[in-house]
């Protein structure tokens, strides 16, 4: 009896061999987050373009990576499974693991090794990057979109403050001694912002625990690793945006708009946000960018977000499709259209020749500075079982009311700790 990936294997070859005869194919496609549909749409594009036989259909975006999880599970329990899914990188694993549960994973590997194996691999992608895409030892996506924390600030209320935007500061101290100044400006004026409270995801709080040079789960993987000082500071640094930097707890979305109208001296975003920040802002103030501060210089860390494409197609015809696709979206013409229409970090090294991107990056430095922190990058892990979304709604809940103080920080990191650990594997 054969196996079920030298079943995918013989599947891939037999339809990669016939394919450019096939008549045209429709390959479904679902990605999160509705404002980002015109670069998905830019690289579609070019990609039917070159594949005339190929039709992309996007399907309607989740509005989160929580959201669009959610609905492929439910799609893999009643068999309407999209041709791709765009994952992010923290639930892709758990993805992976739901679908080979019902034997509906496909692993890439007879797709790479009809490419070059792992030749091409490593020709195409940094190890950090393809690492974001394999799960038990096994390559199940290509790296799409790719992005770290980052600071964006208003240069002219930082200079109306008495801040120095050649002199920055390097500490969280630093920041929120400036974020004051800035908050004592008035008129409607707030100092900092660290959205942790309204983010749709975990990636703002691991970066608390990260940027301390701690773990984040314990060795066994079974409780989380900040049941102490480590977590602790971590709450406290959020308390601290409010107490001490002027930051006004708002619903997500707002935050954005309040720095975008020019009433917020900064805030800590995804790279992604360089685009639709610099247009927005024209003609009103100017935008900056930093990188994200550190506690411990020497292992402090950031969580890499962003999504890497999966193939969920299930006959060979689209996966052989499907395969085309994810691979145009992570080349580098490919990551050329996707980072310009976002602001991302491109995932393919060749990407970054200079009449792709280098030539780019070199004059427009805000796209640039997720580059300068690429060395403290880390993979943006999820937690094992199927709970990862219903942990950070839990988790999301306390760290607000620690931030406001309705909850003091010793009291939010025991329930934090208790509640996450009980979620954990469950």
């Amino acid at each position: 009896m054969k196996t079920l990936l030298s079943t995918v294997a013989l599947g891939a070859t037999l339809a990669v061999t016939a394919f450019a005869a096939q008549a045209e194919v429709t390959v479904d496609v679902l990605h999160a987050w509705p404002g980002h549909r015109h670069f998905h749409e830019a690289v579609a594009k070019a990609f039917m373009e070159q594949h005339p036989d190929i039709k992309i259909n996007f399907l309607a975006a989740a509005e989160s990576y929580d959201t669009e999880h959610q609905a492929v599970v439910r799609d893999a329990m009643t068999g309407n499974l999209p041709d791709i899914v765009f994952s992010g990188y923290h639930l892709l694993p758990e993805l992976v693991r739901q679908l080979k549960a019902r034997n509906l994973d496909v692993p890439l590997a007879p797709f790479i090794e009809a490419e070059g194996g792992t030749t091409w691999i490593e020709q195409n992608y940094a190890p950090s990057m393809i690492n974001l895409t394999t799960v038990d030892g096994q390559i199940y996506g290509l790296p799409f979109n790719a992005s770290t924390p980052i600071i964006f600030y208003n240069k002219e209320l930082i200079e109306q403050a008495g801040g120095d935007t050649e002199h920055l500061p390097d500490t969280w101290d630093g920041w929120l001694a400036l974020g004051a100044k800035i908050d004592a400006l008035g008129d409607n004026i707030t100092g900092a912002s660290y959205m942790i409270d309204a983010w749709p995801d975990d990636w703002l709080w691991r970066a608390l625990i990260s940027q301390q040079g701690a773990p984040f789960m314990s060795e066994d993987g079974k409780t989380v690793a900040w049941d102490n000082e480590v977590g602790k500071s971590a709450l406290e640094l959020a308390r601290r945006f409010v107490t001490e930097g002027g930051m006004d707890q708002m619903e997500f979305s707002q935050g954005r708009q309040q720095f975008a109208a020019g009433l917020t001296g900064f805030t800590v975003q995804s790279v992604n946000s360089a685009r639709s920040f610099e247009e927005l802002a024209e003609g009103k103030f100017t935008v900056g960018t930093d990188i994200f501060p550190v506690t411990n210089k020497a292992t402090g860390t950031v969580p890499t977000g962003g999504n890497g494409g999966i193939i969920t197609a299930q006959d060979a015809e689209h996966q052989a499709a499907a395969w085309e696709y994810i691979k145009f979206a992570a080349s580098p013409e490919g990551q050329k259209l996707a980072v310009l229409g976002s602001g991302y970090m491109p995932t393919n090294k060749l990407a970054m020749a200079p009449e792709l991107l280098g030539d780019f990056y070199a004059s427009h430095p805000n796209w640039a500075t997720s580059l300068r922190q690429l060395d403290r990058a880390a993979p943006w892990a999820g937690y094992p079982g199927t709970n990862a979304v219903e942990i950070w709604r839990t988790q999301r809940d306390i760290i607000s009311a620690v931030m406001s103080g309705d909850l003091s920080v010793d009291d939010g990191l025991q329930e934090m700790v208790g509640e996450t650990n009980g979620l954990i594997g469950r």
